[in-house]
């Protein structure tokens, strides 16, 4: 038996797995808010219930942060994790803490074509490949191929310098400055967070007040949300283009990463806003600004996107390593 688990700053995924005829098994599955528990540790003893179990091989965890010698601090939670702490804790020989892009790569690479949506069908060529996800941060990995193996390299380009292309994301660039200074990352603009900063930025710059009903439904809803499902409702002028301008930007640092990677196998757009969003990202904004890279346009054009749809990703990527693990013990 392995033990799995996606670690993000607004949920835990854990889950309990074992070896099937056709591959792994779920065994015991569960989603935890990550902010009610003040350390990883006690994430796991509420899902453990009465500690772990004796038959337990392995474990392997994603996590939103990065992770430097087997020790990772969560970027956006109070959690410091520690793969000898946490062999202790769960008694096991084996633990592997990974970025959680890290994860999800793994994860993509294994999903059937009925859990990807095609965002450009592009022409796939022998290389790398790359995942982009916005959730509650912006998350980035590496998919290199080298002499015929696979390896799986993790990023924190989403902390990256956000590199505005027009008059108007100056503009923002400017307006994000005033409370991020001295840096602005893309993931202040490419997260749930970030699509809240771009709606009350366009909204200023708008002069448009904001109906009352809908800052009603924000003080009581995750605002992020309401302002996505308010745009796909096209119920509020200012929503739909802050939408329309999240999705221009999530597909120029896609394409950003790809042309970085040379990933001309193709990239995986996963995360937990890609499938909410999957009309606007089909709608065409994405991938025009995907493609629009100057010279290189043409090789940009060349390259398969494809939409991870559903939330485990990282969590079955996670579970993969684990096995693993248990396979070399």
């Amino acid at each position: 038996m392995i033990l799995a688990g996606d670690v993000g700053g607004t949920k835990t995924a854990l889950a309990l797995f074992e070896p099937g005829p056709t591959g792994l098994v779920a065994l015991r599955e569960a989603a935890l808010p990550s902010r009610e528990f003040p350390t990883f540790e006690k994430t796991l003893a509420a899902f453990l219930g009465d500690g772990p179990p004796a038959r337990l091989a392995a474990a392997c965890f994603g996590v939103a942060g990065a992770v430097v010698d087997g020790r990772s601090a969560a970027t956006n939670l109070p959690w410091v994790m520690d793969e000898t702490t946490l062999a202790d804790v769960l008694a096991v020989k084996r633990v592997r803490l990974l970025n959680d892009l890290e994860a999800t790569a793994h994860g993509v690479l294994g999903l059937p074509p009925d859990r990807l949506a095609v965002l450009q069908e592009g022409s796939a060529q022998p290389g790398n490949f790359a995942v982009i996800a916005a959730g509650t941060g912006l998350g980035e990995a590496l998919i290199i191929r080298d002499s015929g193996r696979v390896r799986v390299v993790p990023s924190e380009g989403g902390h990256a310098d956000f590199a505005p292309r027009s008059d108007l994301e100056i503009e923002l660039l400017r307006y994000l400055k005033a409370s991020f200074e001295p840096h602005v990352s893309w993931e202040r603009v490419l997260s749930g967070p970030g699509l809240l900063n771009v709606y009350r930025f366009l909204r200023q710059h708008r002069g448009r007040p904001e109906p009352a009903e809908l800052t009603a439904r924000m003080a009581h809803e995750d605002p992020s949300a309401v302002v996505s499902q308010v745009a796909l409702a096209g119920s509020d002028p200012v929503a739909v283009e802050a939408l329309d301008l999240f999705v221009s930007l999530y597909g120029a640092e896609a394409g950003n990463l790809a042309l970085k990677a040379l990933a001309v196998s193709g990239v995986f757009v996963a995360g937990g806003i890609a499938p909410k969003i999957l009309s606007r990202l089909t709608a065409g904004g994405f991938v025009t600004a995907f493609r629009a890279k100057g010279r290189f346009d043409h090789l940009m054009t060349s390259i398969p996107v494809r939409v991870a749809l559903g939330p485990r990703s990282a969590l079955l990527g996670a579970a993969s390593v684990a096995a693993t693990l248990a396979g070399d013990a």
